[in-house]
């Protein structure tokens, strides 16, 4: 049998090759679970899942949420179906997203299931929110620290939704009810233990404690700063795709470049928790990625740690975003503008 193999992309995310993820080994699920807290999505080729295999593989990694946003599935209403038909000319996810992040305890993320595919286009672009944190200089990473950013799903989901988004329950009372919330800017992962944005295009809508018209011009700076080329992959669905992604971790676009042409895909959301502060200090125990980074062949964790600098290009910057540096701490940076804060 051929060995999984890890393959890092470039931008964000990894390919699992040589691995059926129906009848997975306990060392198999080991590199799997730690390559996932690494690279923040994962994908795998040429797999062959029932929908009750769907199921089980999602139930390894926690429990599902039932989606209201979706239709169900006839006969298994845990897999939302993701479509676009023939003469739709708008697709669902087609801005940049993390799915949930309006919810008190943000999703962890999804796995979704290529079913019927259009001859070409419909490919998903993934965009790390490490690397974009990463990427920022010490002294924005410090501000972005002390501020909390609200979510929303009114404008999406609510009586009052725009139209970018299909397929979508017509009873959408619920979302009509449902509270904006807040979440730190920056969160301590919890299971990668790293430092993220958790900031989105399509759900976050401002910044607590500051103006609307100072909220949205620091958002959008972040937004721009965060769509850099090198933070993002873009991955191609063939026949037999899976993908798995950390709505924490990562943002995800879905193109629609594929007119008059259907394309059905099957999504299953896991649960998450409630999210910390980035600034709360370093938790004592060993995280996932710490305990499992041994069993992946090859050091793919060094290999994603080090990925990410690698993809950092200087000459890219904007300049109002200064760059990580091996500066030390005291020499002094220049810090974005953000204009008037509120109290730390």
């Amino acid at each position: 049998m051929t060995p999984l193999e890890v393959r890092p992309l470039e931008g964000t995310g990894a390919e699992i090759l040589g691995v059926d993820i129906t009848a997975l080994s306990r060392g198999d699920w080991n590199q799997i679970e730690a390559a996932f807290a690494a690279f923040g999505v994962i994908f795998f080729r040429d797999q062959i899942m029932t929908e009750r295999e769907h199921i089980e593989f999602a139930n390894r990694w926690g429990s599902i949420k039932i989606n209201r946003c979706f239709d169900q599935h006839p006969q298994h209403r845990e897999i939302a179906l993701v479509v676009k038909d023939v003469a739709d000319t708008e697709n669902n996810g087609s801005t940049w997203h993390a799915d949930h992040s309006y919810d008190e305890e943000p999703a962890l993320g999804s796995i979704l299931v290529a079913r019927e595919l259009p001859p070409v286009g419909g490919d998903t672009l993934f965009c790390s929110m490490y690397a974009a944190f990463d990427a920022l200089s010490s002294a924005t990473q410090r501000e972005l620290e002390g501020l909390h950013a609200v979510h929303s799903a009114h404008h999406v989901f609510g009586t009052s939704r725009n139209d970018v988004h299909t397929s979508r329950p017509a009873d959408s009372a619920p979302d009509d009810a449902r509270a904006n919330v807040t979440h730190p800017v920056v969160i301590r992962h919890p299971i990668s233990g790293r430092k993220a944005l958790f900031v989105n295009p399509t759900f976050t809508i401002g910044i607590d404690g500051m103006s609307e018209i100072d909220g949205l011009a620091l958002l959008n700076q972040l937004f721009e700063h965060c769509q850099r080329d090198e933070f993002i992959a873009r991955f191609d669905w063939e026949p037999g795709s899976v993908a798995l992604w950390d709505n924490r971790a990562v943002w995800h676009f879905a193109k629609n470049d594929y007119p008059g042409e259907r394309r059905v895909m099957h999504r299953i959301t896991i649960d998450g928790c409630a999210l910390t502060p980035g600034a709360q200090t370093e938790r004592s125990e060993p995280t996932l990625v710490q305990r499992a980074g041994a069993t992946i062949a090859g050091g793919v964790i060094t290999a994603a740690m080090t990925g990410i600098a690698e993809v950092i290009d200087p000459q890219k910057v904007r300049q109002d975003i200064e760059i990580v540096s091996e500066a030390p701490e005291e020499e002094p940076l220049t810090p974005l503008d953000f204009g008037p804060l509120p109290p730390l």
